[in-house]
């Protein structure tokens, strides 16, 4: 990928950690039940999916390879390093934080759980005609 692609994905899932953080104010989604934020964790897990095959789709099998890697770093290390300066450091949770806000650290595996097995999956379809 060309480094313009590495910022435009690193802009992208800046933009979406902060939309999510806006969306969870006041505070970051602990004013929302357990099961709440649990059927929401789920729908959101099902989007990715869908997005993952979407994206991913397109293209050819080293690209989609290559692209299910960049999107799986890019859309979990910069949210665990935002999360941990909003939650850890500002609201001084510290690293407990990971516990108490679980369903963030449940994101932080979804991509790579999402992303790379779709792309392995897309790549044993048979191609068609």
């Amino acid at each position: 990928m060309s480094r313009r692609h590495h910022i435009k994905l690193l802009f992208q899932a800046v933009v979406v950690w902060a939309l999510f953080w806006l969306a969870g104010l006041p505070s970051y989604y602990q004013q929302y039940s357990t099961v709440f934020v649990a059927v929401g964790c789920v729908l959101l897990s099902v989007g990715f999916s869908l997005v993952a095959v979407a994206v991913l789709a397109p293209h050819s099998a080293e690209r989609r390879r290559n692209r299910a890697f960049w999107i799986a770093l890019y859309f979990t290390v910069p949210f665990a390093i935002l999360d941990t300066l909003y939650c850890g450091v500002y609201l001084g949770h510290g690293f407990g934080y990971l516990s108490s806000f679980w369903y963030l650290t449940v994101f932080y595996l979804t991509p790579w759980l999402t992303f790379p097995p779709t792309a392995w999956l897309l790549n044993r379809c048979p191609k068609r005609p």
